[in-house]
């Protein structure tokens, strides 16, 4: 079992809220266990180009609470080469870096397996808004996302409950819908398109909006996933031409990835950099931080890779059923 003596910690592909919590606690627990820690800033760019420096307990002070990441991420094309991860692992030599700790999701996990294949022990976090990490049940800013989209659901439901007008929004999770089947639920949508199923626009969406006017509603939202062809804006000209009904598009867009993140993306960012630190105290090599069944855990990286995830069948069921 080789000693860890210094950790690097960066984060990778799209902020979340809660990156911030998962940074300070691979620092703090990373000294707590006598355990240098290395802030890599700007992803693999910065880890090619030795945009490195030492954390103490204070660098990462009054973080807990903001959004985005102080590492600040990047993308590094040059890192995808042979060349870039021979320059990456030999500025880890330089810095004294035995392991990474990688704050991200899939396409950083892929870069982590690369530079692991050159022999660096790597650790992965699940850190994307999209919750579409398929190894574990949880991903950091997930459900800081959510909230953020449900509370632009009640103030865009407002205005449109005044004009009688039917809300379309468009949500992110790339190709994933999770963010947007949950929100349909909690914000009582009248319909949502994801991207695992084929929708009927005359069957799926009209149907249920002219049932609702017939009982006398007065406003109506329709959720859409960003990966659905046919996106928001099209959706709403379509609804407006076929009801009469006036329908607004609105895409949320990178609002879903900042703000302050709630209580559980903090504790479980913080539960799961705690975790990724002790699995390197231990002698883990190359392991991917999860969350199964309410519980913290790690898989091998590999393994981490080939798992899918695929949209729980009754969350789509809930919301066909309560939009009635």
């Amino acid at each position: 079992m080789s000693v860890v003596k210094a950790i690097g910690v960066l984060t990778s592909g799209g902020d979340a809220p809660g990156m911030n919590a998962a940074i300070r606690a691979v620092v703090r627990s990373g000294l707590y266990y006598g355990i240098k820690v290395m802030g890599i800033r700007k992803g693999y760019d910065g880890l090619i180009h030795g945009d490195i420096e030492e954390m103490t307990a204070r660098s990462v002070g009054d973080i807990i609470q903001r959004g985005g990441t102080i590492l600040q991420t990047a993308r590094s094309p040059q890192f995808k080469t042979e060349e870039g991860l021979n320059k990456a692992m030999a500025m880890a030599k330089v810095f004294g870096i035995d392991a990474l700790v990688v704050i991200g999701g899939d396409g950083s996990y892929k870069g982590a397996r690369d530079i692991s294949n050159l022999g660096m022990n790597v650790i992965g976090i699940p850190g994307t808004i999209d919750n579409d990490i398929g190894c574990t049940d949880y991903t950091i800013g997930y459900d800081t996302a959510l909230n953020t989209v449900q509370d632009a659901i009640d103030k865009i439901r407002d205005t449109a409950y005044s004009h009688e007008r039917c809300s379309v929004l468009e949500v992110m999770g790339r190709h994933a819908g999770y963010i947007a089947v949950n929100v349909s639920i909690s914000g009582g949508a009248e319909a949502v398109i994801l991207p695992e199923k084929p929708f009927d626009l005359d069957k799926d969406v009209l149907k249920p909006i002219i049932e609702g006017r017939n009982r006398g509603k007065k406003n109506y939202t329709v959720i859409v996933a960003e990966g659905v062809e046919g996106k928001a804006i099209e959706i709403a000209k379509e609804i407006t031409e076929k009801t009469g009904i006036e329908a607004r598009a609105t895409i949320l867009g990178h609002i879903q990835r900042g703000g302050s993140p709630t209580v559980q993306d903090r504790v479980m960012a913080s539960m799961m950099g705690l975790k990724a630190v002790e699995v390197l105290k231990a002698g883990g090599r190359n392991r991917v931080i999860s969350v199964r069944n309410g519980f913290v855990t790690d898989i091998d990286l590999n393994e981490a890779l080939e798992m899918k995830k695929a949209l729980p069948e009754e969350l789509i069921g809930l919301s066909k059923i309560l939009s009635l």
